[in-house]
């Protein structure tokens, strides 16, 4: 399947303290390559001042970075305009400051906020905390067994009372790529009287996986990370079209987020610069800039087809061992390189603690999905995401270290 041997850009991956690691927990964080670490080292080396402020040589410099960053980022989800990226700590960060913002001054009691039932904590409390403010109401979108949400789901809750519906692109459980599409067409077109109902989009697991265009996709928000696409921790952007971020007021105040202050007021400053209080994370901003370039490299459809590729390789060994449990869609080409399992009288916490003692990496818990964990009646699941620097050859040694999991537990297979 692999033609290019991306491992090599990755120095954890290569390093002798990690070696023989096999690391399947890429839907919680990714490994950094080469190219982004030597981009962050770079600007703290040649080009580290204070950008926005500075009239000086080394400060121009230090703004000319950030500002490409941001053009890095508006490319890679083709938004219509740089001014349209806002830099946040986080995804987490993003969606909140849409809550605080544009849903404290446009919620109102008895509206309707719709969210799925697959989202993840980050795409649920702050839509919870403005419907417990404003006297709204939180509607759900369930998804079927396959973990399709259907049609019919959004055609009968999303009416002319939706202001605001929130959904994940794709399932960071259940690695499903839901039809934004057709959901923010339809919201558009029915919320909110007829006027049009205002669809923020969760893109943390998409982002890396899938090619995303923000304008095909009709989002009014969508929310990213760097570090789940070989980025950075600690930076995210906040994608809004222009004419909701100008009439939002600022989510944050003090620093660079100002034009002119006297004692009694302040005006604040243009796009984006007005969501962007004090100091910010240039340096973060220059290793997302050229995370989003690596990632454009490799080429999101060959990821995507590795992802296809290697969850169809782990839900066909798993599948075939006994006491294995896979959950979601039945396609592994729906699972967007994520693969969910449960294995009889082995609580998910011992499948991680186990298979770390063979130097494999995966996540168990609830995966900041807890309403979901009710629907499908579990507690919490174990799951293995992959990435482009997976290989099939950890794939098997995967399945077959799996296979003696409840054996190492004392238990028969």
């Amino acid at each position: 399947m692999r033609t290019v041997d991306f491992r090599k850009d990755f120095p954890l991956l290569n390093g002798s303290t990690n070696d023989g690691l096999i690391y399947f927990d890429n839907a919680a964080t990714t490994q950094r390559p080469r190219q982004v670490i030597e981009a962050m080292k770079q600007f703290y080396e040649q080009d580290n001042a204070n950008p926005l402020r500075g009239l000086y040589g080394l400060s121009i410099r230090a703004t000319e970075r950030y500002e490409s960053a941001r053009q890095a980022v508006a490319a890679f989800i083709n938004a219509k305009e740089d001014a349209e990226i806002i830099f946040t700590r986080n995804a987490s960060e993003s969606l909140n400051l849409v809550a605080y913002t544009w849903g404290m001054a446009s919620i109102s009691a008895g509206d309707e906020i719709v969210v799925t039932c697959m989202e993840h904590h980050s795409n649920l409390l702050p839509w919870q905390m403005l419907a417990d403010c404003k006297g709204a109401k939180l509607v759900f979108l369930e998804c079927n067994e396959d973990s399709v949400i259907e049609k019919s789901e959004w055609e009968t809750k999303i009416t002319a009372k939706t202001k605001l519906v929130a959904l994940t692109q794709v399932s960071n459980v259940l690695g499903i790529t839901n039809p934004v599409k057709d959901i923010a067409s339809y919201a558009h077109k029915v919320g909110n009287n007829g006027n049009g109902a205002v669809v923020v989009v969760d893109g943390a697991q998409s982002a890396p996986h899938i090619k995303v265009d923000v304008q095909a996709l009709g989002a009014d928000f969508f929310a990213m990370s760097a570090h789940k696409l070989c980025g950075p921790m600690g930076i995210g952007a906040l994608y809004g079209k222009r004419s909701l971020l100008e009439k939002m007021p600022p989510f944050l105040r003090g620093g660079e987020m100002i034009e002119y202050v006297t004692r009694d007021s302040a005006t604040y400053a243009e796009l984006p610069h007005k969501f962007e209080a004090g100091t910010v994370n240039a340096a973060g901003a220059v290793g997302f800039g050229a995370a989003v370039q690596y990632i454009q490299q490799v080429g999101l459809e060959n990821i995507e087809k590795n992802d296809n590729y290697l969850a169809s390789l782990l839900i066909d060994g798993l599948a075939n061992l006994p006491h294995v449990h896979i959950l979601g869609n039945k396609d592994p080409l729906r699972h967007c390189g994520i693969v969910t399992f449960l294995i009889d009288d082995v609580h998910p916490h011992d499948i991680a603690s186990i298979l770390d003692t063979e130097k494999i990496a995966i996540r168990a818990g609830h995966h900041c999905a807890q309403p979901l964990m009710q629907k499908l009646g579990v507690g919490s699941t174990a799951r293995a995401s992959v990435y482009f620097y997976n290989t099939e050859q950890e794939v098997k040694i995967f399945c077959e270290k799996v296979s003696h999991v409840r054996e190492w537990m004392g238990l028969k297979n």
